[in-house]
């Protein structure tokens, strides 16, 4: 089966306004997926928006099947910015005769959009879907490391059947698991169960409360930088800034704050994959939200196109493009190494993991920032080095 057979066109007389036309606006630089004319070639291509209209899975959040069409309205009336775009909008996958079905297109077109090393944009649709998106990487065998910008952890009750609030307890039990770490970003305390925080603890996963991560947002980048795939849910931002979720929240994310972790997101070298899910236009006052999300995509864009590609791998970590630095701690028998970018000033540090290196090549080399190479300095033990290490143990 095709690609092209999982999705309808792109309908752009919807939300193209005619007379703002102009050339460097996204709909005039985008490959659309058009009724009239063949699908997008996917050669000279390094992005690929598939929408999702699948909500069948988010009983508390019925309607939001129907944003990626409002999201795209306010995309493609926004200009192209300082680079040049080579972005395909691939349009919207057919809903499936079961919510199976549609994972099942998910999963094989992001699959085939990853092995042909285009990152694909998620414009869902409920959060559910980030459990096709991770399936993709399986067909590829690679161990991954997820980031969701979540109020809560997805983890749910132990039930059968797959929702948007408990897909993450369906990552966590599938089978083959090539999940390697997955990291929360902007939970709210009185949204989590207090026993889930302790299993996230034991898993050695990474949780960062909303108010931390607000307090230093620049602390979120080697967070994002260290993702594979992206998951955002919009009721992470606060009501006033995104109503157009049924479950939105007085607290949360502010607009630009989300647009500035979603920057980040498109700056990293690591990141193959990301979603935009839970946007509801029913709840949608003024299609703030669809614009907000548009907007958040547009800076990853910029992102995308200003990545240094300056992962220190092991072929490049010893090139001469890094700072190496050596710091020994007293009472910790093993020294901490750390690498500094010299072309993006970024920071990573080394966990050692004898024997596997080849199976976790892309996991022991854990990003960082300042902060933490003072604090191995001042005898402190990072975090982020911590929770690696036990893994490995």
């Amino acid at each position: 089966m095709e690609i092209a057979d999982y999705f309808v066109p792109v309908e752009t007389q919807k939300f193209i306004i005619p007379d703002k036309s102009h050339p460097l606006l996204l709909g005039n630089v985008i490959k659309s997926h058009l009724a009239e004319s063949p699908f997008p070639s996917l050669e000279d291509t390094d992005i690929a928006i598939l929408g999702v209209k699948e909500d069948r899975n988010a009983p508390d959040n019925q309607g939001c099947a129907f944003a990626p069409d409002y999201v795209r309205k306010y995309l493609y009336n926004l200009f192209q910015g300082p680079f040049k775009l080579k972005l395909a909008d691939l349009g919207n996958i057919k809903q499936g005769e079961t919510t199976e079905d549609t994972y099942f297109a998910v999963k094989t077109v992001v699959s085939e959009l990853l092995e042909k090393k285009i990152v694909p944009i998620i414009i869902g649709g409920s959060q559910d879907l980030t459990y096709a998106n991770y399936r993709a990487y399986e067909s590829l065998g690679q161990i991954i490391n997820i980031v969701s910008i979540d109020a809560s952890f997805d983890l749910g009750l132990n039930e059968d059947k797959i929702n948007n609030h408990n897909f993450l307890n369906k990552i966590l039990t599938h089978q083959p698991n090539f999940l390697f770490n997955y990291t929360n970003i902007g939970y709210q305390t009185y949204f989590v169960d207090q026993d889930a925080i302790e299993l996230m603890h034991k898993l050695y996963f990474d949780t960062y409360r909303l108010g931390m991560v607000r307090k230093n947002l620049e602390e979120a980048e080697p967070i994002v930088r260290n993702a594979d795939l992206l998951t955002f849910d919009m009721g992470s931002v606060r009501q006033s800034d995104a109503p157009g979720n049924a479950n939105a929240s007085p607290n949360g994310f502010y607009g630009e704050e989300a647009c500035q972790i979603i920057r980040y997101a498109g700056l990293s070298d690591k990141l193959s994959s990301i979603g935009f899910y839970e946007l509801n236009p029913a709840f949608d006052n003024g299609e703030q939200t669809a614009h907000l999300v548009a907007q958040m995509i547009w800076y990853f864009l910029e992102g995308f196109y200003t990545r240094k590609n300056d992962f220190p791998d092991r072929k490049r970590k010893d090139s001469g493009a890094y700072i190496k630095y050596v710091v020994s701690m007293e009472e910790f028998k093993n020294e901490i190494i750390f690498y500094k970018s010299k072309v993006s000033d970024r920071w990573w540090m080394e966990v050692p993991c004898q024997g596997l290196q080849s199976k976790y090549e892309r996991q022991f080399l854990v990003p960082c920032s300042y902060k933490d190479y003072q604090a191995a300095c001042n005898e402190e033990l990072p975090e982020k080095w911590w929770q690696v290490y036990q893994k490995f143990m």
